[in-house]
């Protein structure tokens, strides 16, 4: 496998991990005040996930931009 290929497949992994987190984040969001505290560790790893997602992405983009 190519390195574009591995990345589109890591962005892919990261984009599905990222949506998970940001569904935890709303789920508890509509629980509140149960599990409240809580709230950062969600949030931190949801905002981790994304974070690593747009990384990825650029790197993708980049390589694909010296490829072409």
């Amino acid at each position: 496998m190519n390195d574009v290929e591995t990345l589109k497949t890591e962005v892919k992994k990261l984009s599905a991990k990222a949506m998970q987190a940001k569904m935890d984040l709303h789920d508890l969001s509509e629980e509140l005040p149960v599990n409240w505290q809580t709230v950062m560790q969600v949030a931190q790893r949801t905002h981790d996930a994304f974070a690593m997602l747009e990384e990825k992405r650029a790197a993708l983009k980049h390589l694909e931009s010296e490829r072409a």
